[in-house]
């Protein structure tokens, strides 16, 4: 029962983000916004409902236990919702799922971003994308997406990003 508590508190959370990203586009379209990355979009978001859908798959069809250490699992993951929160707040209007530029805007340097972390948003995912399953013992979920993100990130996402913040 835990599990599916948790699980729709978090798919709640990412659809509330998704409202948010489309209000945030249509202000940033408004303004003049380019998008970037388009091509690769749609598979971000097929990895982020493949993963929903492969923990729920891997939870209803393993052991369905709690980690042993259940309990710091979880108070990380609400930290990083903390950071999460904090991220969001900081980009505010100008955060989206998608990489959306509004021509002559200077990049935000406050808050998270005014570190020499310069996507603190995609380290946040990819420590969610490993803590939630580690909660509930679903290992192949926490592989497999960390190396689906992982590989995504790296190779696709924070360079299309990179180019498109540089030509904005």
């Amino acid at each position: 029962m835990i599990f599916w508590i948790l699980w729709g508190l978090v798919v709640l959370q990412r659809l509330s983000e998704v409202i948010i990203a489309k209000r945030n586009e249509e202000w940033m379209r408004e303004k003049g916004a380019l998008e970037y990355g388009q091509a690769h979009y749609k598979w971000l978001v097929g990895m982020h409902v493949g993963y929903f859908l492969f923990i729920a798959l891997e939870w209803t069809i393993g052991a369905q236990l709690l980690h042993p250490y259940w309990f710091v699992i979880l108070l990380g993951y609400v930290l990083l919702q903390g950071l999460r929160i904090w991220m969001l707040t900081t980009l505010g209007k100008f955060w989206n799922t998608k990489i959306l530029v509004i021509p002559g805007e200077k990049r935000i340097t406050e808050g998270l971003y005014s570190s020499k972390l310069r996507h603190p948003n995609y380290l946040i995912v990819t420590l969610e994308l490993v803590l939630f399953p580690l909660l509930f013992q679903a290992y192949v979920t926490a592989v497999l997406f960390s190396i689906f993100n992982a590989l995504f990130l790296l190779l696709i996402r924070i360079p299309a990003e990179e180019r498109a913040l540089g030509e904005g």
